[in-house]
């Protein structure tokens, strides 16, 4: 008898899940939107992770269906989203229109969870608040306090770098080749470590300091595969009540303490700096609510992390292609040899000066975008203009950056490396949401102006001192990690360096 019931509950039960996902899946094609038939539980993603990294499936669906409607119906593994198709539509749903698109939609447990409640993640009046009170960190000021940080450490990467040529020449050695990838990412968390935390990391010198392995595991070592993280996107009440954290627990730990002991030592000793964390002290004391220990430690954490893996991915990419490119690594040496020439050192103003490498640094985020797709979130229905279709309230809305960036009708040879298209008058010839890799509008990437900085920096004084070439393990092409939740290459970037 019993196991009789228990049969028929679990016959119940896979009958209405069935039920459930025949009409999840059915969502766009009720609604006459153009779409590509779904599989259950994989959406229009199923290649991702296996023979395809996110890029491929929507850069096809997008030309499939570019010319045919100003978005179209696309599938997650457990929901449905608008893929926006039209750079118009972009632009209303990220600018003109914000204030119904103001949220990411992200999961974060702010309580059983409190350093995954930061402002990436952050919606509403909290993701508000913390906006404005962040701005601040990135003026024109701040920037030019910070690069001298940068430039510290920049130059003890270059030393890092030429006592590797030094050895290989030492031995007679015909060529030096040197992993890049992992020496940009310790380069950047020098440079994070110090200017977020003030802290001296000095992974150049260890990389097996605490700070670049955790920095490390947050991408390598995620809590959750890919069908349960679909599951806190799509119910993410549930996922709360459930009490799920998003974090690791030793990387939350360890980033917990790290600011803790921080903040306990620079009260104590009264400690005063130019630093992002210094910033977030400094809003404790605000009238009407200031930042606590737990929004203090989250801001931290996203600052570093957004902060060594972008730059270092975009410098690790920038200078591939250069290496691929021997006479546009010419045209950017020569930029930095006729800046330096002007101010014999790495100043705010000689930055500001190194235009064409700021090309290189755009070109290479057009090509390798990062973060190859947007994500916001409906808070209202939203008719779409020139339809009949609605967005409807709580639908995540697909900005498909990668997509755009290759659509040969905005860029001619999409996969050709031309900084020139970056050229002031070639960009005022194209849509303003045509190259989107920090996004756009008032939930743009808040800290793009040190990205920007750091990684222009970074790569001037590398070519200032090396010249750089494909080595006999250079990937050619280079291969992208398709497990990896962010565009990264898979394994290092190996190049031959050779001193000038």
């Amino acid at each position: 008898m019993f196991c009789g019931v228990s049969l028929a509950l679990i016959v119940a039960i896979v009958g209405l899940a069935l039920v459930f996902l025949k009409y999840r899946y059915n969502y766009w094609a009720r609604r006459g939107v153009v779409h590509d038939k779904p599989t259950w539980l994989k959406g229009n993603i199923g290649t991702v992770g296996k023979t395809t990294t996110i890029c491929e499936p929507i850069r096809d669906f997008y030309n499939k269906y570019k010319n045919k409607s100003p978005f179209g119906g696309f599938y997650f593994p457990l929901r449905h989203v608008a893929l926006l198709l039209d750079l118009e539509l972009v632009k209303q749903v990220l600018i003109k229109d914000f204030g119904n698109f103001a949220h990411r939609g992200n999961y974060y447990n702010e309580v059983d969870d409190p350093i995954s409640a930061h402002l990436f993640n952050l919606d509403g009046p909290g993701w508000k608040e913390m906006r404005t009170k962040l701005t601040p960190t990135f003026t024109s000021l701040k920037m030019h306090q910070m690069l001298p940080t940068v430039v510290e450490i920049g130059e003890r990467f270059v030393a890092v770098i030429q006592r590797d040529v030094d050895a290989s020449l030492a031995i007679s050695a015909p060529e030096t080749p040197i992993e890049m990838k992992d020496l940009l990412a310790r380069f950047t968390t020098d440079v994070i470590g110090s200017c977020a935390f003030g802290l001296d990391c000095n992974s150049l010198a260890n990389p097996n300091v605490e700070f670049r392995v955790f920095g490390r595991r947050v991408f390598t070592e995620r809590r959750h595969g890919r069908l349960a993280f679909a599951f806190l996107q799509s119910f993410p009440k549930l996922a709360r009540h459930l009490h799920i954290k998003l974090a690791r627990d030793d990387v939350s730990d360890f980033y917990m303490r790290v600011v803790r002991e921080t903040l306990e030592y620079r009260d104590q000793h009264k400690v005063q700096r130019n630093d992002f964390l210094n910033l977030l002290m400094e809003l404790r004391k605000e009238s009407g609510g200031g930042l606590t220990f737990n929004q203090i430690a989250a801001q931290a954490f996203v600052f570093f992390l957004a902060g060594f893996e972008t730059s270092s991915s975009t410098m690790g990419f920038a200078l591939y292609l250069l290496a691929m490119h021997p006479e546009t690594q010419k045209r950017a040496r020569e930029e930095v040899q006729r800046v330096w020439a002007k101010y014999g050192e790495f100043s705010y103003e000689a930055y500001k000066e190194f235009k064409y490498i700021q090309q290189v640094i755009y070109e290479t985020m057009r090509m390798y975008s990062i973060a190859p797709i947007l994500a916001r979130k409906a808070i209202n229905d939203y008719e779409v203009s020139g339809t009949s279709h609605i967005i409807e309230a709580g639908t995540t809305v697909i900005i498909p950056v990668d997509a755009i960036h290759y659509d040969p009708d905005i860029y001619p040879e999409p996969e050709r490396f031309d900084p020139d298209r970056f050229a002031p008058e070639a960009v005022e010839q194209r849509h303003p949401m045509s190259w989107l890799p920090f996004g756009a509008g008032p939930r743009n990437c808040i800290g793009l102006r040190f990205g920007e900085m750091q990684s222009v920096i970074g790569l001037a004084m590398l070519l200032k001192h090396f010249q750089f070439s494909a080595a006999k393990e250079t990937p050619i092409p280079l291969e992208i990690d398709k497990e990896s939740f962010i565009l990264a290459s898979k394994g290092g970037i190996v190049l031959n360096v050779q001193s000038l």
